[in-house]
């Protein structure tokens, strides 16, 4: 997994190595280029003269041995107090033996911590899931900001990125066109029992956008045999208007929205937004917007027709509409 904080991703880490092992820039030339430090070109540097390509990944902080660290049995015993007593680092210190400072490190390294911890804890998770294609649809939008020309600073390192975006600004007609051209929208519409999603970009996120989409998308889901019976949002604006409301009784929907601040209710179209942005915005380097949203139909078919779904046994989401002509092409 890639570092939060880490300046460099791995394809832009290789291309930094290679150009001061094979092509033999200087080390603070090749820094200044990819906006680093000059120990950090250099390690990434060394690491590819050592290890080639596979040098690139990150590699774990944990310590090889950890001499200091409470036993087991000590371990379970902390665990199990704070999980049965509740009780905080004093007391639990009197009662095993060990200073507070360590039982509350033992409490951190195994994150219960907070009694919030404990509360999750103790939850029972409710996964739901609705019987039948169509008796729910996921209904959001995903906000991203356009890729300016050039390309953007995940691959292009900030200072690149950041001039790209400025030269970008600076081509807009006017202010209000330069927001606009900051962020792209997509509108993605989610079907609960299989997975199949529909979704559209564009260039706001107003009611009769988000209205004309849940129409396409309503027409869409009824051409694969699937009909539409309820909706589930979240609470935005586009949701809450009057047009939202009259598409959705023209359409025989029954609209819902989620509790406010509980994202989780609306899991599935949120996770999907995850998977989109890791597999497709942020997979590889555009150069511009215009080919990230070219990209984007190819890959929204292969995640429904191809891509396997943990959450349905590994099947293409399309699997689950039966007798569908096509559905695997």
């Amino acid at each position: 997994m890639l570092h939060a904080n880490a300046a460099l991703t791995p394809r832009q880490r290789l291309r930094l190595a290679r150009l001061v092992v094979e092509e033999g820039w200087p080390i603070a030339r090749a820094a200044e280029w990819f906006g680093v430090s000059w120990p950090t070109a250099a390690r990434w540097a060394g690491r590819y003269r050592v290890e080639g390509s596979a040098g690139m990944a990150d590699r774990s902080s944990r310590p090889l041995s950890s001499p200091g660290k409470t036993g087991p049995v000590t371990t379970r015993r902390i665990v199990s107090l704070r999980l049965r007593k509740r009780w905080g680092p004093v007391r639990l210190a009197a009662e095993t033996g060990v200073a507070p400072s360590t039982a509350g490190a033992v409490l951190r390294r195994c994150r219960i911590s907070r009694l919030a911890h404990l509360d999750r804890l103790e939850r029972q998770v409710v996964r739901y899931e609705h019987s039948a294609p169509g008796d729910l649809l996921h209904v959001d939008v995903k906000k991203l900001g356009n890729i300016p020309a050039g390309g953007g600073w995940r691959f292009v390192a900030r200072e690149q990125g950041k001039a790209n975006r400025i030269a970008d600004g600076g081509r807009a007609r006017s202010r209000h066109h330069h927001e606009l051209m900051r962020h792209g929208f997509i509108h993605v519409v989610l079907d609960d029992h299989s997975r199949l999603a529909y979704a559209e970009i564009h260039d706001d996120e107003l009611g009769a956008t988000a209205t004309a989409v849940l129409r396409r998308a309503v027409a869409w889901f009824a051409d694969r045999g699937v009909t539409a019976r309820r909706v589930l949002t979240d609470n935005g604006g586009c949701y809450r208007s009057r047009d939202w409301a009259a598409a959705c009784a023209q359409l025989g929907i029954t609209p819902k929205r989620t509790r406010p601040y509980r994202p989780q209710t609306n899991g599935k179209v949120e996770r999907f937004n995850r998977t989109m942005t890791s597999e497709w915005a942020f997979a590889q380097l555009f150069t511009s917007e215009a080919d990230r949203r070219a990209a984007f139909p190819a890959w929204l078919h292969d995640y429904n027709h191809h891509r396997p779904h943990t959450g349905i046994g590994g099947h293409p989401p399309i699997s689950r509409l039966t007798n569908l002509p096509g559905q695997y092409s």
